[in-house]
């Protein structure tokens, strides 16, 4: 049997970095005020990772009209991108738009 690739998490969490109270609806990743995640799924809400680091923002790419913000978690390194969300504080995003992203 295959591996899904997502697995639908609801999970209220408390922001590491700015201390937000995050209410989850399943599709939950990260922090919409500072936009910070945390490295604990090897696939989308597994929760498979071991490494609990946490996920900074380093860029944002915009394609059809979404932002895709780009993470890389500061203990390991790994390194995934997530479609932004409606409620995310877009003047973070923006902040993210002229950073250079390695292809």
């Amino acid at each position: 049997m295959q591996e899904k690739k997502f697995q639908r998490q609801v999970e209220d969490f408390v922001c590491e970095k700015c201390g937000k109270e995050v209410k989850g609806d399943g599709y939950t990743d990260h922090c919409p005020r500072c936009l910070r995640s945390k490295h604990v799924d090897v696939n989308p809400g597994d929760r498979r990772s071991k490494c609990n680091g946490l996920m900074e923002p380093i860029g944002v790419e915009v394609k059809s009209d979404n932002y895709i913000i780009h993470y890389r978690c500061v203990k390991c390194r790994f390194e995934h991108r997530i479609k932004s969300a409606p409620d995310d504080n877009f003047d973070e995003i923006i902040k993210l738009v002229n950073r250079p992203l390695k292809k």
